[in-house]
């Protein structure tokens, strides 16, 4: 199973799915301030982050429901059988189950027999799972890999505040909305991933996440909900991002012009605004989804690739942003075959 050793790893098929269910976030805001234990202005949510709209899964749908939409419709867009893969890779900030690897509830249903694990690391989860398969796939391990995301993270969303303090402690956790993405990474003759950067910044992890599930807080409603400051991880990213962008520029020696589309990661509209005006990255290259998804996590760039491979000829270049707590970095320069 080894490949040449000049062998091109790329992505030759994406798929997405949203729940069906739809809201806006004026009326997440009635949810939340119900019964009177908060008062809020008119259209808070809306004005502070710029989401209107986000999806929710309904009770009977999981992570791993919307991994499996979007990987049928990855599948379905290359033609293939879930038999044809011998990878599935899992790669989310949301998981099913704390065991086993939620790549197996994906994989149980799909029906594939591949070799199947979970990759986590936050909303660049999805990201690190593209550049694992392409490492296995380059080292012999596999020859085709479908890496699936699927988030919720709005159950990690505190809707019944106690509070001031617990509504500002959990204010991040109102950007948050569901989705899934997939794709399907194997050799291509031309193009496909040209660069893989990282920048990691370990010392920030408690800048925000969800402490419950693990061996610190094993159980205890009080440790699932999403918990952080935007603004000081906002600051970190930053503090070392623009750092990561440089590095890619001189190494690949490409810049904005170069590219077709640029994905990133999108928390906010003021977040994203931020982003454009420290990086130069011009604005019609970015594809917006967070006033209408909100903060999908990892899914975020799966969504936007969906969105725009269509529209890619051969040789059109992306460059992807992504951006997760921990604190992690990763941008991926593909070249569509």
């Amino acid at each position: 199973m080894q490949p040449a050793a000049t062998a091109r790893i790329g992505i030759t098929a994406v798929g997405a799915q949203l729940p069906a269910r739809r809201l806006t976030s004026q009326q997440l805001q009635d949810e939340i301030t119900a019964g009177g234990r908060l008062r809020l202005p008119e259209r808070t949510f809306e004005k502070a982050t710029g989401i209107v709209t986000r999806h929710f899964a309904a009770d009977d749908e999981y992570a791993s429901t919307l991994a499996l939409g979007a990987a049928r419709r990855a599948l379905a867009a290359r033609g293939l059988d879930p038999l044809d893969l011998d990878l599935l890779l899992f790669a989310s900030a949301t998981r099913d189950v704390a065991e086993p690897a939620t790549a197996h509830l994906v994989q149980a249903e799909l029906g594939s027999r591949a070799h199947a694990l979970d990759v986590s690391n936050a909303c660049n989860s999805f990201l690190n799972g593209i550049d694992l398969a392409r490492s296995m796939i380059l080292a012999g391990r596999a020859r085709r890999a479908l890496v699936v995301t699927g988030e919720t993270p709005s159950r990690a969303m505190r809707r019944d505040p106690s509070g001031a303090e617990q509504f500002r402690a959990g204010f991040a956790g109102y950007t948050f909305g569901d989705a899934g993405a997939a794709v399907v990474v194997e050799a291509v003759e031309r193009g496909g991933i040209l660069d893989v950067e990282t920048e990691t910044a370990s010392q920030h992890w408690e800048t925000g996440g969800i402490p419950g599930g693990g061996s610190r807080h094993p159980r205890g409603d009080e440790y699932s909900y999403f918990r952080g400051g935007g603004t000081e991880l906002r600051g970190v990213f930053e503090k070392i991002g623009l750092d990561i962008l440089t590095r890619v520029a001189a190494r690949t020696g490409l810049g904005w012009d170069d590219y077709a589309r640029v994905l990133v990661h999108q928390v906010t509209v003021p977040y994203l605004e931020r982003f454009v005006e420290a990086t130069g990255v011009p604005e019609e290259k970015l594809v917006v989804t967070v006033p209408e998804l909100g903060n999908v996590a990892s899914a975020t760039i799966g969504v936007q690739l969906d969105r725009i491979r269509d529209e890619l000829a051969s040789g059109d270049k992306v460059l992807m942003i992504g951006l997760g707590g921990g604190v992690s970095l990763m941008t991926m320069v593909w070249e569509a075959s």
